[in-house]
């Protein structure tokens, strides 16, 4: 890699920003299969470099004497920030790079060839990381040495195939990767549109078969006894999800604590500013004013704490320490403030409370100084190269500057709370 050829690709993207639509059906199948073939030489050309780039950061720590457990330490969040995507993708993105690279080089060819794109090359690296290099090394030169064997396949056949030699090559393996499967099963959620989430459960394939025929037989046996209060199926099968996950009905509200923060125009005279759920995001005005009258005409227990922001930034400076649910926490503070990992494109929840200049550098115990990170982003912010610092900008949200060992630097801005939006405007 020299700088001409990098110039090179820049002067070409920046070509490929001028295309516009031609109006001509048949040109225009042809453009989308060129780029899309652009797309896997891409895709393939990001692999070789990504594995360049962790080898090279690799032997420079070995070689500077550092300890075997700081050689990888930060690598998969340089790649991500590279790539404008959360810690954890930059991690998978390792992954397969060191994969197609060192261990399936017909994957890697079929990609430089554009013959297979990012999403199948990926399929074929998950459904084969359970087996040996040379297994893996088999099921590579079985699948794609010859182009015409994945030719027309889907993305299920394609996945089948590549089971189906795993399988016949290390039976064991795939066992006790099922084992390790079944291990980490879990619940999680994520913000679905109009103020919607789907919550997912990861289960073993017969649990979750027989959870959901379960659910399917009750529902339809309610609507058969005309039981179903005019819900359809996939309502009901919802609604029975809830009822038996909490004990309660999903009338009686939700019976967990949440911090939603709204202003208090919209909470006390029908401002329209949208409020945000903490764990969620953005919630509009109506349906977060449902949310607390709910909460109030139920059961459910109720407490206000009053926040306040800048009217100009939106940016959170101060809390009321008095509550009757949480006592004065700086914690707290740094959560509401700062609502997901504060590392840009990563939005995992907060598990870790960081000083962004260090303790150990004299660095201030305060808002300021403080901020949310996820797990992984904080192991990584600590390792050998890695620098942080708060900007202080009166007309913006908090702001951290943070430096990698490459000596790139991005910035991290926290999100503006909700305030009544005359406030804004003036």
């Amino acid at each position: 890699m020299v700088a001409p050829d990098l110039e090179e690709l820049r002067a070409f993207t920046a070509r490929l920003r001028c295309v516009e639509a031609c109006g001509d059906a048949g040109l225009g199948i042809e453009w989308l299969d060129a780029v899309e073939s652009l797309k896997s030489v891409g895709c393939a050309v990001q692999a070789v470099v990504t594995d360049d780039v962790a080898t090279c950061m690799r032997e420079d720590r070995k070689a500077r004497g550092l300890p075997r457990a700081e050689w990888d330490r930060g690598i998969a969040s340089q790649i991500a920030l590279a790539r404008r995507e959360s810690p954890n993708r930059g991690g998978r993105h390792l992954g397969f790079a060191q994969a197609v690279v060192h261990e399936m080089p017909h994957t890697l060819a079929l990609l430089r060839s554009g013959r297979l794109n990012e999403w199948r090359a990926t399929l074929l690296v998950r459904e084969t990381a359970c087996l040996s290099a040379h297994d893996r090394a088999v099921v590579d030169r079985r699948l794609c040495s010859d182009p015409a064997v994945l030719d027309g396949v889907g993305d299920r056949g394609l996945v089948a195939k590549a089971k189906a030699l795993a399988v016949e090559l290390d039976a064991a393996a795939v066992v006790a990767r099922y084992r390790k499967a079944v291990s980490e099963r879990r619940v999680t959620t994520r913000p679905a549109p109009d103020s919607m989430a789907y919550l997912s459960v990861l289960l073993p394939m017969e649990q979750a078969v027989c959870l959901q025929a379960t659910l399917g037989r009750d529902a339809d046996s309610l609507i058969a006894t005309g039981g179903s209060g005019g819900r359809t199926r996939s309502q009901l099968m919802a609604d029975l999800l809830f009822d038996r996950g909490t004990g309660a009905s999903v009338a009686d509200g939700v019976p967990v604590a949440v911090n939603l923060v709204l202003s208090d125009e919209t909470l006390l005279a029908g401002g329209h500013e949208a409020a945000h759920m903490q764990g969620f995001g953005t919630v509009p005005a109506g349906i977060a004013w449902q949310l607390v009258a709910d909460a109030i005409d139920g059961d459910t227990e109720t407490s206000l704490r009053r926040v306040y922001a800048c009217p100009q930034t939106g940016a959170l400076t101060a809390m009321e320490a008095q509550s009757r649910t949480f006592p004065k926490s700086l914690r707290k503070l740094i959560d509401l403030r700062d609502q997901t990992c504060r590392t840009p494109w990563c939005d995992a929840p907060i598990r870790h409370h960081d000083h962004i200049r260090s303790h150990g550098k004299s660095g201030a115990t305060s808002a300021d100084n403080g901020s949310g990170l996820c797990e992984a982003c904080n192991y990584a912010k600590e390792s050998d190269g890695w620098t942080a610092r708060p900007v202080h900008k009166p007309d913006r949200t908090h702001l951290i500057d943070l430096g990698t060992p490459t000596g790139h630097h991005y910035r991290s801005a926290a999100p503006p709370l909700p305030t009544p939006a005359h406030l804004r405007a003036s």
